[in-house]
């Protein structure tokens, strides 16, 4: 009798640890899936603020970089990146106007989005090559994810916003 309590409680462990290990492997996947969506957006986001950028200081080189970062086909476009970070390492933004405050902090969350795309694609693949989830094929429902091999832009220093006179001059207190 004991026995047979022993063999259930085993089939429970084990069912219980599948369970964990199949929605582990789907919540990475998920957000691996999360965070190539976001580095799209932050992508698509610089390439149209260099995009304005360009057109505001008359850059050519730059507004068709922007404008191949933004068309690109989805096999094209880790080449249309690179493109559009040589040719933003290649000016100096420098200046105080919207729009290139924009091309600065979109530039920054890139860099960001990139490192934590990365991760994650790392975090997947690793679950992925575990051998239980090999044997089982628990990762076959979701796509291999890939990585997003760009130029690794430097991070551009952040410009300050200009400062803003006070309306009314302060009273000493």
């Amino acid at each position: 009798m004991w026995w047979v309590l022993g063999v259930v409680a085993a089939v429970v462990l084990l069912a219980a640890y599948l369970g964990w290990t199949a929605h582990r492997v789907e919540r990475v996947h998920v957000r691996a899936q999360s965070a190539e969506r976001a580095l799209d957006a932050h992508l698509m986001r610089r390439a149209a603020a260099a995009a304005v950028v360009a057109e505001q200081a008359d850059i050519v080189e730059l507004y068709a970089a922007a404008r191949l970062a933004l068309d690109a086909d989805p096999d094209e476009r880790e080449s249309a990146e690179n493109d559009l970070t040589r040719q933003l390492q290649a000016i100096t933004l420098s200046g105080t106007d919207p729009a290139t405050r924009t091309l600065v902090a979109s530039s920054r969350r890139v860099v960001l989005a990139r490192q934590v795309h990365t991760d994650l694609v790392r975090d997947a693949l690793t679950a992925r090559h575990r051998p239980l989830v090999r044997a089982l094929r628990l990762a076959r429902r979701y796509p291999r994810p890939q990585y997003f091999d760009i130029e690794e832009p430097p991070m551009p220093p952040a410009v300050p916003a200009p400062a803003s006179v006070p309306a009314a001059p302060l009273e000493p207190v």
